[in-house]
């Protein structure tokens, strides 16, 4: 624990030598500016979707819209991570 505190160099040249490209930075800057709780409600608006196409006996768009809530949390989980700990601490704009 010791050594890792006295090397503070080290952490930032692993970051540069494992940093993302072009396309990658375009995107974290781009969700970045997104708000966090927007995939959440994203999320919740499908599953309410789902279940009003559900009670319509529309099962087919249900099942559709419904498998929408995963990817906007897993988008979520995604955007939290880039706002926390994005390329943007190696990469100055």
């Amino acid at each position: 624990m010791i050594e890792t505190a006295t090397r503070p160099g080290r952490a930032t040249a692993e970051a540069r030598e494992h940093s993302e490209g072009v396309v990658a930075r375009m995107i974290e800057e781009r969700t970045a500016k997104l708000p966090s709780d927007l995939w959440l409600w994203a999320a919740i608006a499908s599953m309410g979707v789902s279940l009003a196409l559900q009670l319509k006996g529309k099962k087919d768009e249900s099942l559709f819209i419904g498998q929408w809530a995963a990817p906007f949390l897993v988008l979520g989980v995604y955007n939290k991570l880039v706002k926390i700990a994005g390329s943007d601490h190696v990469h100055a704009s």
